[in-house]
């Protein structure tokens, strides 16, 4: 009973409310709104869901109609007419693209589930390449609108239909080369020189994990090994190694250009296998 006088005098608090908006336009049309106090205009404008019980989440009280969904920023008028800066003004108001115009990681998560991928599939790192990402897990405004524009991506669901597209650029030889070489700068902390192990042998997973039938021997040398870290020379020659020498080792020339990290590899595989 209680519940349900307190809707009674919610609705007709609302009801109310609303035929005064209604009078106060009437009367700002012809000019006679001066005797409305400023307070009165301030109330009329908004009433948020929380100060007013029995108001749904995200509901406001606006202009004639007593339920609205709360309206978002509207986008810049310098940028309306331009599906992609509207694509972005969206994902702005969706919270994947902070305040500072940048996609953090929460935002990345979000966004992957936008267009179905998983955070660590590969097709994310070719994305990042094309958009020419500076940073693991973060995209600026300005890295989002160069690449979305080469994709010429305006819409989630053109993104979406472009994923099949940045998978096959993998099978492209010269363009894999880039996407790895990339790869290292991409994953390495800005203040470093060489990636850590850990972040290497994940990155080595994504890019050849599926492709050299040597990569788990590989791994887990690198697991044993003395190594912390991995310099963009020895990266640069783990794909050289996984491109041109046999899975037998048998052409490998220990008097080669090779660094001694794959040196030793080689050594520590025939030890292995003799054993």
């Amino acid at each position: 009973m209680h519940s349900d006088a307190s809707n009674f005098q919610l609705n007709s608090h609302l009801s109310t409310l609303a035929s005064i908006h209604k009078i106060y336009h009437t009367l700002h049309r012809l000019n006679l709104t001066e005797d409305v106090s400023p307070e009165t205009h301030g109330c009329l404008k908004q009433i948020k869901c929380g100060n007013s019980p029995g108001l749904r989440e995200g509901m406001t009280v606006v202009s004639d109609s007593l339920f609205q969904p709360a309206a978002p920023e509207p986008c810049p008028p310098g940028k309306r007419g331009d599906p992609l800066l509207e694509m972005t003004c969206l994902l702005r108001r969706a919270g994947r693209i902070r305040c500072d115009d940048v996609v953090g990681p929460e935002g990345m998560e979000k966004f992957c589930e936008d267009i179905g991928v998983e955070p660590e599939n590969v097709v994310m790192l070719v994305l990042a390449w094309k958009l020419d990402a500076q940073s693991m897990g973060y995209f600026t405004l300005q890295e989002w609108l160069k690449g979305m524009g080469s994709l010429q991506c305006d819409s989630t669901e053109k993104l979406r239909n472009s994923l099949d597209y940045l998978r096959s650029v993998l099978n492209d030889a010269t363009s894999f080369k880039l996407i790895y070489r990339y790869a290292f700068d991409f994953a390495r902390e800005k203040d470093q020189r060489s990636l850590d192990l850990n972040t290497a042998k994940c990155m080595l997973g994504l890019l050849l994990g599926k492709t050299w039938p040597l990569f788990p021997v590989f791994n887990q040398f690198l697991e044993q090994s003395k190594y912390k870290v991995i310099n963009k020379d020895q990266w640069c020659n783990v794909l050289e190694f996984s491109r041109t020498i046999n899975l037998d080792l048998s052409n490998y020339d220990e008097d080669g250009a090779w660094p001694v990290l794959l040196d030793e590899f080689v050594e520590w595989y025939k030890d292995r296998e003799m054993s």
